[in-house]
């Protein structure tokens, strides 16, 4: 499955903007590259967690057909339906599909078309969907914006300590040294978990 970049010249791959970020963390501009860093390989980092994709793009899917009318896409929550096609590039109307009753779209589950039994009759294998899915940066829910915020700093402290790898001191059977640190906090867990991928 292919996706395109979303348009825009300056676009930065985060679930928070550089500049709420910059100003909660209170740095400034010469600290935009390692900001910046730590916002992408977050979101990055998030995204791989929970198996998913979060930032709106337009997606290109081809979907194997089953006995059942029903299609899954794979990204999701889904925000518009562009077009629905047959392997040759023959466009289904709009007529022939619909979301599943209780599937409204932008909601937190995988999206459901219902095929038309009309189309049964043409032994289709498979179908191509093109679709918008993910977050528009505007609509980054508050708890998902926040575990990105959460691992970004995290990450970004590391860095500015040059403490990579390391987590700080801790005391061991009257011990004291340095030791690895975990790959992502648990607080940060704890607010992605609503978020992991849903299968259906």
């Amino acid at each position: 499955m292919n996706s395109e970049k979303p348009a825009e010249t300056n676009f930065l791959y985060s679930l928070i903007p550089l500049d709420d970020f910059k100003v909660v963390m209170g740095v400034d501009d010469r600290e935009d590259k390692t900001a910046r860093f730590c916002l992408v390989t977050s979101t990055l980092t998030i995204e791989q967690y929970c198996k998913r994709k979060f930032i709106q793009k337009k997606y290109f899917e081809t979907v194997k057909l089953s006995d059942s009318p029903l299609v899954i896409l794979k990204e999701y929550p889904v925000s518009e339906i562009l077009a629905v096609s047959i392997l040759n590039g023959q466009i289904i109307e709009p007529e022939f599909y619909r979301p599943m009753l209780g599937n409204d779209y932008n909601e937190e589950m995988p999206f459901e078309l219902l095929l038309s039994p009309s189309l049964k009759p043409y032994n289709l294998t498979a179908i191509k969907v093109i679709y918008l899915a993910g977050y528009k940066p505007c609509d980054v829910p508050a708890d998902l914006s926040a575990a990105c915020l959460e691992l970004a700093s995290w990450n970004f402290n590391r860095y500015k300590g040059r403490r990579v790898g390391m987590s700080g001191n801790i005391r061991g059977s009257g011990v004291q040294g340095e030791h690895f640190e975990m790959s992502m906090p648990e607080n940060v867990k704890m607010l992605l978990e609503p978020y992991k991928r849903k299968t259906i």
